[in-house]
């Protein structure tokens, strides 16, 4: 009889650690499929951040198609899951978005505006992300 009981303490042991390692590898996938979540949804708001920016130099570039002179900039304007700030110094257009998730995106491009028009034709020169 003693024999059974050593022989069905072992199968136990055997049997607890398989569990232990069974529970320590599906705890590590969900980590590794928890940060890959996360990291996807920071891209997802990085990208609408850099639409936001976009949004707003395309809004100062059809300003300026207008009218040549136009160097007043927008604060704050809101535009799908956030908003954008633009201003104008010389030939630079500064365009920084920050989405309701707290990302942020600066655009700056260098442009040419034709002295003839309107409409202006306008060439984006250099376009810097993030400077």
């Amino acid at each position: 009889m003693r024999t059974r009981c050593n022989e069905s303490g072992s199968v136990l042991l055997v049997v607890v650690v398989l569990v232990a390692l069974l529970a320590a590898t599906v705890m590590g996938h969900l980590q590794v499929n928890a940060e890959e979540i996360q990291l996807m949804q920071n891209h997802i708001h990085g990208v609408e951040a850099m639409a936001v920016a976009e949004a707003g130099l395309n809004d100062a570039l059809a300003r300026l198609r207008a009218d040549s002179g136009w160097r007043d900039g927008f604060t704050d304007k809101p535009f799908d899951v956030g908003s954008y700030t633009v201003s104008v110094a010389g030939s630079t257009i500064t365009s920084t978005a920050m989405t309701s998730h707290g990302f942020v995106v600066r655009l700056e491009a260098d442009v040419t505006t034709a002295p003839s028009g309107p409409p202006y034709l306008v060439r984006i020169d250099e376009l810097r992300i993030n400077p």
